[in-house]
């Protein structure tokens, strides 16, 4: 299986299950409050609805670049507010026609996202992205809402493998967790050990490393994707880097969020 059917796999049955949860509510529980502030379940599935229906047209602009560009000239008349006006739009739909609006986007994103050709990058709003890299973050997005749904339904969230591609990812952007917060980043790369859920291991850099953190891989990717405090994770540090990093770690594109609050 190549890189990108690994992640798109994780990522359709991430999104089944959450679709399994919602569907299931009534449309008064639509309404339910997540952990998020001020983002409802409805909230919650509008953000990831538009979110896929944009990277679509990011994934269509070697093609037809015109919508991709419409809705970036859009953002950036409200640059602070644009995704928070876009999911509370969304949460005034119907709950049946938005969670219809849902299934349909992300089966087209992936579709399109197999179809992209080979050696091309889409546009974002951060770097272009490859069709894995998409992927991979829409995968850690639909991860840490799905996560903020179920915590609000009450229900059940099953631990998967399916963190190993958001802990690749917040490693991956250690530096620029570091330049968002106007740090340098450090020089010497990090040793980071993390165990999933399946008890696998996950190892970067190398062991004889003077800066290291290690844990499980759900704790980190509910550190990266900011859905818990590090005070309350199981991630140790060794190194003031290393230890700074936990403070400010972050694998999504951006401006460093609020974070939540140790319990």
């Amino acid at each position: 299986m190549s890189a990108l059917e690994s992640v798109l796999a994780d990522l359709g049955d991430l999104g089944d299950r959450l679709d399994q949860v919602v569907a299931g509510c009534a449309p008064s529980q639509w309404a339910t409050l997540t952990p998020a502030p001020g983002w409802s379940v409805a909230h919650q599935i509008a953000h990831l609805a538009w979110t896929d229906e944009v990277a679509l047209l990011a994934a269509q602009a070697h093609v037809d670049k015109e919508p991709w560009d419409a809705v970036v000239l859009q953002a950036m008349g409200n640059p602070e507010g644009f995704v928070d006006d876009m999911a509370a739009l969304g949460a005034t739909e119907a709950p049946d026609e938005l969670l219809q609006r849902w299934r349909g986007a992300r089966v087209a994103l992936a579709q399109a996202l197999r179809e992209l050709p080979d050696g091309v990058k889409m546009p974002w709003f951060g770097p272009p992205m490859s069709a894995t890299s998409m992927a991979t973050a829409r995968l850690m997005e639909t991860w840490a809402h799905s996560l903020d749904c179920h915590e609000a339904l009450g229900a059940s969230f099953v631990r998967t493998d399916a963190v190993q591609h958001i802990a690749h990812l917040g490693v991956r952007t250690r530096n620029y967790a570091f330049s968002v917060h106007g740090l340098q980043a450090p020089a010497e790369e990090f040793y980071v050990h993390l165990t999933l859920p399946s008890q696998g291991v996950l190892t970067w850099g190398a062991e004889s490393a003077t800066q290291t953190v290690r844990g499980s891989a759900f704790n980190f990717a509910l550190l990266v994707t900011q859905r818990r405090h590090r005070d309350d994770l199981d991630l140790s540090a060794v190194g003031p880097d290393a230890s700074r990093w936990l403070d400010i770690a972050q694998a999504f594109a951006g401006p460093p969020g609020v974070g939540r609050a140790a319990s």
